[in-house]
């Protein structure tokens, strides 16, 4: 049994060695010539070294489980991350592996050998850039090794151990790596270069730096320079070497940074084999001058050499540096302590220092890779980008140990960033300590992009560091969120690296606040500068905190937030404050608490929030909309001037806007039973809200994205059969200037017989009518041919066009007074404009709107705005919005009863409807919400005091338009005019209505204060304010009632108890009510003024404590009602049953306490609009002593109470008396 293994094995072992010769021969051999037997015999022995150096392979002498593998079999066969260690037994990886839980996944082993020489020459191009590779006959590949000799280079090794990570995406060479883990074994025995045989005289830091500051050098040339080095700095632009060299024999806190420059391409390489705390030598070097700098500095030539110091093999050289051509030397600076590199606030407020320091620790985390910022041992942040760290950033990863050395620390940096973060500038080193043996984690597509972009943040925009981490934070929290990418554009389009003059997408979303923070003046960063100077300085010496900007929230998070803060912010007792909520009915309460509405402006969050979306146009909704991944958010836009938006192309347009007003309109259905119970939120049984964003389009930065890369396209494209030959793209349009449109709502279609078998229901859509300009137009390379001719009859004449469907988009984009084009894709078709079969619009309707046809707007044809002028034969149109004069809107005549004017919204409640239907209970809640009111303040040129005017909403225009809000201008076209039963005119809203935004509110809001008038003023017709304040003096009281009613049926409560016939009310709660009439005069008139509710307490002169007091005493009998007719007062049955109540009463109206001068705000009783005239002056006889006289009276004004204010000179009153 044991020879038949023996046999097998040795069968095994055959094969493996013949695989072994031909892959040698393949891979490593010259073609063309014979197998070399020895190169074999040389590699297979090293393989054994290598296999048997643990001592447990004795059994097997050769790896039978590995194969050999190329270099070009790396890179095209191997597309996952893998490691190999021949020398390595299962549990020794095993544990190995170990450490890469719990946060990651240990790459995993395969058993492959890999062979090669050690070079630092790259492909086909054999340029020399400081990188190391591994060639073979096969191919070249980029490797990374933690200690180099420079005597392997050249040399053909056996790598025992090595890990391989193909490459990332992202990755613009396309090109994987190899991590060489430990040293290499070479095949053939390295030959050692025996010392020089006589000391190589050396300059050590002290003298060389000396040497440079000569005015003219002594020599140009010395033979070597020694010291220890600390610092390398490879590739700045371009192919140069810097090494700092720190004098030793200095005092420990002294630091001299020596400077040797190489531009040999064969020396780049010599960074990979610096090591920190090594004692070098530096032979062949000689003095030079920096083209442009002022800096003298050693320069290596192309036969220097570095080497390890051997004290043995070196002697000082001393030079004579006494004389008149030595320079003063400059004071070596310390390096500062702690104390002097903390935070200098004081003289500079909040600007701060940073600290140099070394740090030696693992990454545990990629934050952003591009960026070059990354986790250090869970508590510190590692930034890369102000060092050239391309060769490092494919090997950071989770679980690399780095050395850093003389990096800066910057501690509360600000800007969302919370921890300490380590940078290191041009003058500190980042030296890789152990390979990491995580498997890489996916990178996603904005982790895979966006370096170029990130480096032209520090070398072109200079951004500091506070600055650098808020703004690589913003752009990923863009390109990675659900937000843009990728259905709206792709990542590398968004963190592309722009050209000059060309910002990329993402440059262009933090352009306004990097032109703020970071101005174009800024000082450049001036790289030579930074590293030969011998005093530091760097971007990352000093830093301010920074306050964090704004932030991008999706679309979803602003909704969110605003909601949250809506109904956070949704307090009952502050919408209806006492004491007039204490008066109030259960009816009134809950009516006046329907409808409110918050606004929200980017300074209400923190960080401030930046708007970002893309403007699309709903098909369901007819509105426009910012959408990004996280939803869709409506908006509303006013062009420059105020003008409504009509250019369709911004449709697909990316919005970012810092001034916008995030409106949520709230709804709430209660049952609040009075004022006292406001504080329960259990009285609330639904509450709903509409949100939306209104901002200016000149406020806002439009940019346009490709039309191919668009999620929601705006244009549709034709359908085409691939295997068809391509043919020119088919259009057709016609011109139409638009004189009309009407309401969005939702109407009746009818159905043509077999159409479908369905009933129909009413479909959201609207009509629009206008012109035509010209014929149909066929689509001519870029532009229109010429137009088709046009029927004379059909000239002038008006077409009806119906929008209803995925149409209903373009609604926001219409409006008159513009020339649009309509497009149709596809083949021209004749009459395709001229009349609609599909449409069931009856001829009459027709022909009273004065429309030759009916066209029904297909869902695949689009809108394009044109120029009035650039059309020939079209006048300039007059965009002025047409309006009603204020004698029409206020006359009785109602030859046209459609009116239009611009308003200003005063206030905007919900009311019971117009019509209640008979069976609607009263105060029934549902039917209450069934009609929005309108108060609106006339915007005449021609009035000083313009009159207020009621619009009434009901369906089927609900909800209204977006925008009518109170203190928002708005223009209503062709509202129809009604006139109350008062003779009261008020308007109410048709299908016909057209509603545009004229100007948004007014971000802060002032009180107005009212005009202070004489009372005769308000005699003189049209020209009087319908609000105003007066001084005037109370000269009696006329009546007054004080009653409690209850809550829910308003029946009159004595002693708290419903006197309501029938069902019982359902909570037994009473309120409070009074009124008063007073005769007031100023001198000029008198005027009979009503007061309600606590208005009366403020008229009677009592103090809050009195009337809550006088209150409870009316509780007991429910009411009390006074009517002064004379010098007594004659008193209601309610009221009789209590003589010391009324009494009190009649002795406080004849008191000086309420028969006392005021200031008086008040409204006018009879309503601007209403239509009947005014009472004209009367005769009246008056008798004085025994001649009778008689002279024309004005009729006494009514006005209802707003305020009174006790009044600060009340000798004054009636002074200005005789100029009337």
């Amino acid at each position: 049994r044991c020879v038949g293994f023996l046999q097998v094995l040795n069968s095994f072992e055959q094969t493996w060695l013949e695989a072994a010769q031909a892959f040698i021969q393949e891979t490593l051999c010259s073609a063309g010539k014979e197998p070399n037997v020895q190169l074999t015999q040389l590699v297979i022995d090293c393989v054994k070294t290598v296999w048997l150096s643990q001592g447990r392979n004795q059994d097997y002498t050769l790896p039978l489980s590995y194969s050999f593998v190329s270099v070009q079999d790396l890179r095209t066969h191997q597309h996952l991350p893998c490691c190999s260690h021949l020398s390595w037994s299962s549990s020794t990886y095993q544990a190995w592996a170990q450490e890469a839980r719990p946060n990651g996944t240990a790459l995993p082993r395969e058993r492959l050998l890999l062979l090669g020489m050690l070079t630092d020459i790259s492909g086909e191009q054999e340029c020399r850039d400081g990188s190391l590779y591994v060639r073979d006959n096969t191919g070249v590949l980029c490797c990374e090794l933690i200690d180099l000799d420079l005597s392997w280079l050249g040399h053909l090794f056996l790598f025992p151990s090595w890990s391989y990570l193909p490459p990332a995406r992202g990755n613009a060479s396309g090109e994987g790596h190899l991590e060489l883990w430990g040293a290499p074994v070479p095949v053939f025995p390295l030959t050692i270069s025996p010392g020089p045989v006589t000391p190589i005289p050396v300059l050590y830091p002290e003298s060389a730096s000396c040497l440079l500051r000569l005015r003219s050098p002594l020599e140009n040339s010395v033979k070597g320079r020694a010291g220890s080095f600390i610092y390398c700095m490879s590739g700045l632009k371009t192919n140069q070497i810097y090494l700092l060299g720190l004098c030793s024999s200095s005092p420990s806190f002294t630091r001299m940074h020596i400077k040797t420059l190489s531009q040999v391409p064969a020396q780049l390489v010599w960074h990979r084999a610096l090591w920190p705390g090594r004692a070098y030598v530096l032979t062949e070097l000689r003095v030079s001058k920096i083209r442009g700098h002022r800096y003298h500095v050693w320069m290596t030539s192309p036969s220097s050499r570095l080497l390890l110091l051997k004290p043995e093999c070196i002697r000082e050289l001393e030079l004579d540096l006494e004389g008149p051509l030595l320079e003063a030397s400059p004071k070596l600076l310390p390096t500062p302590s702690n104390s002097q590199e903390g935070d200098r606030k004081g003289q500079r407020g909040l600007v701060r220092d940073s600290r140099l320091l070394s740090y030696s620790g693992t990454v545990t985390g990629v934050l952003n890779e591009p960026a070059g910022l990354y986790e250090l041992d869970k508590q510190l942040e590692l930034c890369l980008a102000y060092q050239q760290f391309h060769d490092l950033r494919r090997v950071m990863r989770s679980g690399v140990c780095l050395e850093l050395q003389d990096v800066h620390l910057l501690q509360s940096v600000g800007g969302g960033t919370k921890r300490p973060v380590l940078a290191p500038c041009l003058r500190g080193a980042v030296l890789l300590r152990n390979f990491s043996c995580q498997k890489p984690e996916t990178q996603s597509s904005h982790q895979a992009y966006g370096a170029s972009l990130y480096d032209q943040l520090v070398w072109e925009y200079q951004l500091g560091l506070p600055l650098y981490l808020w703004a690589t934070k913003t752009l990923e929290e863009l390109a990675c969120k659900p937000r843009l990418c990728p259905h709206v554009l792709r990542h590398h389009q968004f963190l592309q690296c722009s050209p000059p003059g060309n910002p990329s997408l993402g440059l262009q979303l933090l352009g306004p606040t990097l032109d703020v923070l970071a101005p174009a003046g800024s000082p450049i960063r001036k790289a030579h500068n930074e590293i030969f100077e011998e005093l530091h300085h760097c971007p990352l010496q000093k830093y301010a905190r920074l306050q964090t900007p704004y932030s991008f929230p999706t679309l979803a998070t602003l909704k969110e937030e605003g909601l949250h803060r809506a109904w956070a912010s949704f307090n009952p007792k502050a919408l209806l404050p006492l004491p007039e909520s204490s008066h109030l009915s259960s009816c009134q309460l809950n009516h006046r608490l329907a409808w409110s509405w918050l606004s929200l402006l980017p300074s209400a969050f923190y960080p401030a929030q930046v708007l970002l979306g893309v403007l699309v146009a709903s098909s369901r909704k007819g509105c426009l909309q910012l959408r990004d991944q996280s939803g869709s958010l409506p908006c509303l836009l006013l062009a420059k001037n105020s003008q409504p938006l009509t250019d369709p192309w911004l449709i697909g347009c990316l919005v970012r806007a810092e001034r916008f007003r995030l409106v949520i309109e709230r709804t709430v259905i209660s049952n609040f039973p009075s004022w006292r119970e406001l504080s329960m939120p259990d009285f609330i049984q639904k509450q709903q809200a509409r949100i939306y964003v209104q901002f200016f389009l000149e406020d806002a930065l439009i940019l346009p994205i490709p039309r191919s890369f668009l999620h929601s396209a705006t244009r549709s494209t034709p359908q085409t059969d691939p295997t068809c030959p391509r043919r020119p793209y088919e259009e057709q349009s016609r011109l139409f200037l638009l004189s009309h449109k009407e309401a969005l709502m939702k109407r009746n279609f009818c159905v043509l017989p077999g159409a479908c078998s369905e009933v129909p229901k009413p479909t959201l859509c609207f009509h629009v009518s206008g012109s035509w300009l010209g014929g149909s137009q066929r689509k001519e390379g870029t532009g229109w041919g010429p137009a088709e001719p046009q029927r004379s009859e059909d000239k002038d004449k008006k077409v009806l066009l119906i929008f209803h469907g995925s149409s209903v988009r373009w609604f926001e984009f219409l409006h008159p007074g513009h020339v649009y084009r309509l497009v149709a894709p596809g083949p021209p078709t004749s009459m395709l404009f001229e009349k609609d079969s599909s449409s069931c619009v009856s001829q009459r309707p027709l022909e009273l709107a004065g429309c030759v046809s009916c066209i029904t707007v297909q869902d695949e044809w689009t809108l394009e705005l044109e120029n009035s002028q650039d059309i020939p034969g079209v006048l300039s149109t007059n965009k002025a919005l047409p309006e009603s004069s204020l004698t029409d809107l206020l006359s009785s005549n109602f030859t046209d009863s459609l009116v239009s004017f611009s308003a200003e919204i005063l206030s905007r409640t919900l009311c019971e409807p117009l019509l209640t239907p008979p069976w609607t209970k009263p105060g029934n809640t549902k039917a209450m919400r069934e009609c929005v009111r309108l108060t609106v303040l006339l915007l005449t040129a021609d009035c000083e005091f313009p009159p207020h005017l009621d619009i009434y909403i009901e369906d089927p225009y609900l909800p209204p338009s977006l925008g009518l809000l109170p203190g928002a201008r708005v223009y209503f076209n062709q509202l129809e005019k009604r006139v109350s039963r008062s003779y009261n005119v008020y308007c109410c809203f048709r299908s016909s209505t057209y509603v545009q935004i004229l100007s948004f509110p007014l971000e802060t809001t002032t009180s107005v204060l009212l005009p202070h008038v004489y009372l005769a003023e308000l005699l003189q017709g049209g020209r009087a304010p319908f609000q105003a304040t007066a001084s005037c003096h109370i000269v009696s009281v006329f009546s007054l009632q004080l009653f409690w009613v209850c809550a829910h049926c308003t029946s009159i409560c004595p002693q708290g108890r419903c006197t309501r016939q029938g069902p019982t009310c359902p909570t037994p709660t009473s309120v409070s009510q009074a009124s008063i009439r007073l005769l007031v005069e100023d001198g000029t008139a008198e005027a009979v003024v009503t007061c309600r509710n606590h208005h009366v307490a403020a008229a009677l002169g009592l103090s809050p404590s009195e009337w809550t007091s006088l209150l409870e005493f009316v509780q007991v009998p429910g009411k009390v009602a006074l009517q002064f007719l004379g010098p007594g007062a004659q008193l209601e049955s309610s009221a009789k049953i209590d003589k010391p109540l009324t009494l009190f009463l009649w002795t406080l109206c004849t008191s000086p306490c309420a028969l006392r001068p005021i200031v008086l705000s008040f409204e006018l009783e009879r309503k601007p609009s209403k239509i009947i005239p005014l009472e004209p002056p009367r005769l009246q006889r008056f008798q004085c002593g025994d001649l009778p006289l008689l002279t024309h009276v004005n009729p006494q004004l009514r006005l209802s109470c707003l305020s009174i204010q006790e009044s600060e000179h009340p000798s004054c009153l009636g002074v200005s008396a005789s100029s009337y």
